[in-house]
């Protein structure tokens, strides 16, 4: 199968007054459509940085970015990006907040407001079209973050630690129902988070990068053997400690 997206030998540094800072160095990799990659790594390792790479908001200075074989300057209208805040406006309804992405661009079309009006169905928040985002939940907020994004039917969903801001048991519960969004409209996803054991609950395959400047220390493909997987299920797994376990050791070896 072809990849969906391709990174290959990517570098990336900032340029400042005090100096340069190498960010990330000989970044390599494939993600095939529908698979839901997770980045890992500590602080400042450029996890974030890479998102942006890949999204076209940087350039890199060495290397390219594929997406279906295209220079990522040409396919950034195939990516969504869903941030650690959820920046629903708090002036306009839910229904408007959702379908702000369509207005921007010029594509409230029929066909995709009716894809917009299904997926508020689907997902729990048709009674709340005209609320205003102060009357959701953190997690209706999420979710509605979510159908914003997919609105404008991405082929890549880039999520930086979108459930940060959350409580332990809310940020349970919306990373399943996120999860769940992600593979019924079978979206290929890349998740930026800074929490290994829900690295390990939702990704196919995860990259352990190093300490500044990142690099790939390993990749770790994610296999559980159950008949419907979501998060939840995955953290009771008897594999996932041995995942935890393999990925714990990497992050604690100097790369």
């Amino acid at each position: 199968m072809n990849p969906l997206l391709k990174l290959s030998h990517v570098s990336f540094s900032y340029h400042e007054a005090e100096g340069e800072t190498p960010a990330l160095s000989d970044i390599s990799f494939d993600l095939e459509p529908g698979k839901f990659l997770a980045v890992v790594g500590p602080s400042g390792c450029g996890k974030s940085t890479l998102l942006s790479l890949i999204c076209g908001l940087l350039t890199p200075e060495e290397g390219t970015i594929s997406l279906f074989g295209l220079p990522f300057q040409e396919a950034r209208a195939h990516i969504g990006y869903m941030l650690q805040k959820d920046h629903l406006f708090e002036w306009r309804t839910v229904y408007s907040n959702v379908v702000l992405g369509l207005e921007i661009q010029k594509k409230m079309t029929p066909d995709r407001l009716q894809k917009v009006d299904a997926m508020l169905d689907t997902y729990g928040l048709s009674d709340f079209r005209n609320a205003r985002p102060s009357q959701l939940s953190g997690g209706m907020r999420q979710r509605a973050a979510l159908i914003r994004t997919l609105a404008l039917e991405p082929d890549l969903l880039l999520l930086d630690e979108p459930f940060s801001a959350l409580d332990y048991q809310t940020r349970l519960s919306v990373c399943d129902d996120i999860y769940e969004i992600i593979k019924r409209e079978d979206k290929t996803a890349i998740l930026v988070t800074h929490d290994l054991s829900e690295a390990i609950s939702v990704a196919d395959q995860i990259l352990v990068l190093s300490r500044r400047p990142g690099r790939i220390q390993r990749e770790v493909p994610i296999h559980f053997e159950m008949e419907k997987r979501t998060p939840m299920r995955a953290r009771s797994a008897p594999e996932f400690q041995e995942y935890f376990n393999l990925i714990w050791k990497e992050l604690n070896t100097n790369g």
